[in-house]
């Protein structure tokens, strides 16, 4: 399976974006207590191809034996109960997020992506059709992209909760 990795189109906007992960302002509990902290550089050996590999082994699992392959087993459940999963990890990733509990927030944040890529396989989709997503997306103002976005269904109306 060949490898993508999303580069910068210019120089300048990698220099851009090595000044901005160079400083990052932690979540802390005073706002007056706010420094700045140096995001340490990437390891070489772990990096975002460890998505890659874990939809390769979902996929691998896809006709497994349920009783065998948690992977095997939602997806023999079909795409309501692996949507069902997918957004229970989403909110859990939330409340660790909003609870500023960083290493359980880790955790979740891997449930989520292990879940979307169950998602994605049950769906047909492949990793490199998002990746070329965000490719087409990187550099796009997000406001810009929404804007542009053509509606999948027919809004109703509907209220808000505030």
């Amino acid at each position: 399976m060949g490898k993508k990795v999303l580069k910068s189109s210019t120089p300048a906007k990698a220099k851009a974006r090595e000044k901005v992960k160079a400083k990052v302002k932690p979540k802390t509990k005073s706002a007056s207590k706010a420094s700045t902290q140096a995001i340490p550089p990437p390891s070489a050996s772990i990096d975002a191809r460890v998505l890659d590999r874990l939809w390769g082994t979902v996929l691998s699992r896809k006709n497994s034996d349920p009783a065998l392959s948690h992977s095997a087993r939602l997806l023999s459940r079909g795409t309501a109960k692996i949507a069902q999963k997918f957004g229970e990890e989403a909110v859990e990733c939330l409340i660790e997020a909003v609870s500023g509990q960083r290493s359980a927030l880790i955790g979740e944040s891997a449930d989520v992506l292990y879940h979307l890529l169950v998602l994605w396989v049950d769906a047909g989709l492949r990793p490199e059709q998002i990746w070329a997503e965000l490719a087409r997306r990187e550099g796009v103002s997000g406001i810009a992209e929404k804007a542009a976005r053509k509606p999948a269904y027919k809004a109703v109306a509907s209220t808000k909760i505030p």
